[in-house]
């Protein structure tokens, strides 16, 4: 396998593709993604779920943190904590956006903030998630 998170088989076989996130950008400490407000990620009552929002915030501050980690190693999360501010009705085409910015990047551990913004820019969530760094034991991602 080769060192590619988001290669088809990995988000088709993972919560990001459950989710249906996509990457917008990347780069060096800063990842950018928008995720659907849809039947997967909505309350039964139509607005977006907070556990969703923490879920597309941890699984991009992961990302960003596998971005700048050498072969052999991966990131776990070992904690997540948000505020959500506001929210987001289901509708079809409604997406909330992410920011993710390492404030940390660490040889054991690495710190993430990451906001995640309705189309209008309005802030829903600010979520702080920190990954430990760990050695790779399956070998998978080589």
């Amino acid at each position: 396998m080769n060192k590619d998170y988001t290669r088809d088989e990995a988000v088709s076989h993972s919560m990001i593709g459950s989710l249906g996130i996509e990457i917008i950008s990347e780069e060096e400490g800063l990842v950018k993604a928008k995720m659907p407000v849809n039947d997967s990620t909505s309350q039964p009552f139509g607005v977006l779920c907070g556990g969703a929002s923490l879920a597309f915030a941890e699984i991009l501050a992961g990302y960003g943190s596998f971005l700048s980690l050498p072969e052999g190693f991966i990131p776990v999360g070992s904690s997540v904590s948000g505020n959500h501010l506001s929210s987001v009705r289901k509708e079809p085409g409604v997406y909330v956006f992410a920011e993710a910015k390492a404030l940390h990047l660490g040889r054991s551990t690495h710190l993430w903030n990451v906001d995640i913004t309705a189309a209008d820019g309005r802030l829903i969530s600010t979520v702080r998630v920190t990954n430990f760094v760990v050695k790779d034991k399956s070998g998978s991602w080589k």
